[in-house]
C-alpha cells in the first residue's frame, strides 16, 4: 500500500468523524427577537456613547494631525 493509498483511507475515516459546521448567522436570524425594553434602552445608549466617541476621536485626529477643521478632513461626516 502506498501512501496515496494511505491518506485517501485516513482522508476517507475523518471525513465520516468530522463534524457539521453549523452557521452561528443562520442560528441567530432563526431565533425569536425578544428584546426588553430596558435591554433596548441600554443598547441604544452603549450605541449613542459610541458615536459620540467615535465623533470625538474623529474631531482629535482632525486638529491635531492636519490643523484642519473636521468638516475638511471629513467632508461627508457631520459633526
Amino acid at each position: 500500500m502506498g501512501n496515496g493509498a494511505k491518506a485517501s483511507m485516513k482522508r476517507d475515516r475523518n471525513q465520516k468523524d468530522a463534524k457539521v459546521a453549523k452557521s452561528q448567522t443562520k442560528s441567530t436570524t432563526k431565533a425569536p427577537a425578544c428584546v426588553t425594553s430596558t435591554l433596548r434602552d441600554l443598547i441604544l445608549d452603549w450605541a449613542l456613547r459610541a458615536n459620540i466617541l467615535a465623533m470625538y476621536s474623529l474631531l482629535e485626529h482632525a486638529s491635531n494631525k492636519h490643523k484642519k477643521g473636521s468638516a475638511e478632513c471629513f467632508p461627508g461626516v457631520s459633526a
